[in-house]
């Protein structure tokens, strides 16, 4: 398997299918977007890294799939996302 190098890549290899543009496709208020994180009480990197390593209800956990430096850097990487309404850097 090819290993993703950055935040976007990791995401678009591991996340988007499930979560296009921050979006849910499972479940539609479990978004990655500002709002549901906030409601669901994912506002830190901290929070999001242990939801991504450990997973929860329907979501897997990738904690044996990427390393911890991986895990950190897409949970910066979805907040910094969230923060911008997951709006295109285009």
């Amino acid at each position: 398997m090819a290993w993703a190098e950055t935040a976007p890549e990791l995401f678009e290899v591991n996340c988007a299918g499930c979560h296009p543009n921050g979006a849910n496709i499972i479940r539609r208020g479990k978004s990655l977007k500002q709002k549901a994180l906030n409601r669901h009480g994912y506002t830190s990197v901290d929070a999001i890294a242990t939801l991504i390593t450990n997973g929860k209800g329907l979501m897997s956990a990738y904690g044996d799939r990427l390393s911890e430096d991986d895990i950190t850097n897409l949970a910066n990487y979805v907040l910094d996302q969230a923060a911008i309404n997951w709006q295109s850097a285009k």
